[in-house]
């Protein structure tokens, strides 16, 4: 097992945002997170990540525990992270962008370089062009070509497609998919449960900061629940706790932009 959150408790003052949320990811794997906005998500992946610190649970990955370590250690480690919202640097261009992606690193950057235009073209051809001139399917690759820089064992996806026309959406999945067959693990948060299901080999429901269905990723696509809350297969489904938009804080409610 490569990563294993294990009954994690996160506070936003006395608000309880997760509530022992338990999740693992075997390396190799897709695995996403779905639930409706406020349901936990990105605390989750801001936690596993070092932005969140935890009242009370553990979280172990490749071997130890790094429940107390600093977020730029993780980074180090082996967890990388393209957050929801993108979170580039505007003003600098795309190649410096990607190239902050290998701020931690000592060695030389420049296969991993070469790689993220590989996999994004698009990147090549914009590389002397400032970031917040970009489309936002062009910033959504360069958040996740800046993450792949740190040569991360795990990358953690928060709302990749968020925002992005149909076939951008398409594409960004498609990515997804390749970037885990060239053998990076990736847990992914993904409002457009449809696609994330698709692709991923497991998946976790969270309403309300709990875990409360999990199962291999097909299984839940033909979830009769799962189609009626988060498929449009009707007008809502029981699978625990019903979802309360603003039961937490605005921190996590970034999920609703």
């Amino acid at each position: 097992m490569l990563l294993e959150i294990e009954d994690i408790h996160v506070h936003y003052g006395k608000i309880a945002a997760l509530k022992g949320i338990s999740v693992s990811v075997d390396e190799g794997e897709i695995v996403t997170l779905i639930g409706a906005n406020g349901a936990g998500k990105t605390t989750t992946l801001k936690t596993i990540s070092g932005l969140r610190g935890l009242t009370s649970g553990a979280i172990r990955f490749d071997g130890a525990d790094i429940s107390k370590m600093p977020g730029h250690k993780r980074v180090t480690a082996g967890i990388g992270q393209a957050p929801e919202g993108r979170g580039i640097f505007p003003g600098m261009t795309v190649e410096d962008n990607l190239l902050m992606g290998a701020y931690a690193r000592r060695d030389d950057s420049s296969k991993e370089l070469a790689e993220a235009y590989e996999l994004f073209p698009r990147l090549a051809e914009r590389k002397s062009q400032m970031g917040g001139t970009m489309s936002g399917g062009e910033q959504q690759m360069l958040a996740i070509g800046r993450a792949l820089m740190a040569k991360p064992k795990v990358l953690l996806l928060d709302e990749p497609s968020m925002g992005l026309a149909p076939m951008l959406v398409q594409q960004i999945f498609s990515i997804i998919e390749e970037i885990n067959r060239r053998g990076t693990t990736v847990l992914l948060v993904e409002q457009n449960a449809q696609q994330a299901l698709q692709i991923a080999h497991r998946a976790y429901v969270l309403e309300t900061g709990r875990v409360v269905k999990s199962a291999p990723a097909g299984e839940l696509l033909d979830d009769p629940q799962v189609r009626a809350a988060y498929l449009g297969g009707g007008t809502g489904g029981d699978l625990g706790e019903a979802a309360v938009p603003d039961a937490e804080p605005a921190d996590d409610a970034e999920e609703a932009k």
